[in-house]
C-alpha cells in the first residue's frame, strides 16, 4: 500500500525529506541521550536548524502537489535538484582553480 502511495504521489523532495527527517531524529535521538552537556545543546540545534526546515519543505510539497498534480511537481523538482547539483560541480570547479 506504502509503495503504491509513493508511486501514485511521491515526489523527489517528498522522499528525500522523509529519509532526512528520519536520519535527523536518529541523530537527534542518539546526542540528546548522551550524558554530556554539549552533546545535549548540539541535539537541540539540530532538532531547531534540522527538523523544522524539513518539515516546512515537506507540508510546501504536499500543498504542491494537492494543487498541481505529482508529475508537474517532480518534473519542477528535477529541474531544482539539476540547477543545485550544476552549482556544486561549478563551486568545486572553482575551488579547485584556486589552488
Amino acid at each position: 500500500m506504502m509503495i503504491k502511495f509513493l508511486k501514485a504521489k511521491g515526489t523527489l523532495f517528498f522522499i528525500l525529506g522523509i529519509l532526512g527527517f528520519v536520519g535527523v531524529a536518529a541523530t537527534v535521538t542518539i546526542l540528546g541521550t548522551g550524558h554530556s552537556a554539549p552533546d545535549k545543546l548540539i541535539a537541540i540545534y539540530i532538532g531547531i536548524f534540522g527538523l523544522i526546515p524539513m518539515l516546512l519543505l515537506l507540508i510546501v510539497d504536499r500543498i504542491c502537489v494537492w494543487k498541481f498534480g505529482a508529475t508537474k511537481v517532480n518534473k519542477v523538482e528535477m529541474y531544482i535538484l539539476g540547477i543545485f547539483i550544476l552549482l556544486f560541480v561549478l563551486n568545486w570547479i572553482r575551488l579547485q582553480s584556486q589552488l
